[in-house]
């Protein structure tokens, strides 16, 4: 699992369009928060290796976190089919990642 965001993201069409599963998280590298939920973010994805997990840079003029309503990083948005299934915000423990999951059919 890549521990850098991607200062480049896809449209929100694309991701409105992408088919399966996804889970795209918001944040940034210099992220106190971020940074304490990488491990529990990791554990938690690790039996899924067939899960698209995209990480995006967000902060001001970063129009994919506005459409989606992120306020707090991380904010791990889970979609099924280009659909917003689950939500997770700020993880500290790998329960509410795995409801998350669940909802979406990995659990």
């Amino acid at each position: 699992m890549s521990q850098d965001y991607a200062t480049t993201a896809p449209t929100r069409e694309e991701l409105d369009a992408m088919p399966g599963i996804c889970v795209i998280e918001f944040g940034t590298s210099w992220c106190g928060h971020c940074q304490r939920a990488q491990a529990p973010i990791a554990a938690a994805f690790a039996p899924h290796t067939e899960l698209k997990h995209i990480k995006v840079e967000d902060g001001p003029g970063r129009r994919l976190g506005r459409s989606f309503r992120v306020k707090l990083w991380p904010t791990l948005v889970f979609l099924r089919d280009g659909e917003e299934v689950a939500r997770v915000v700020r993880p500290t423990d790998g329960a509410a990642l795995a409801d998350a999951l669940a909802a979406v059919g990995l659990g």
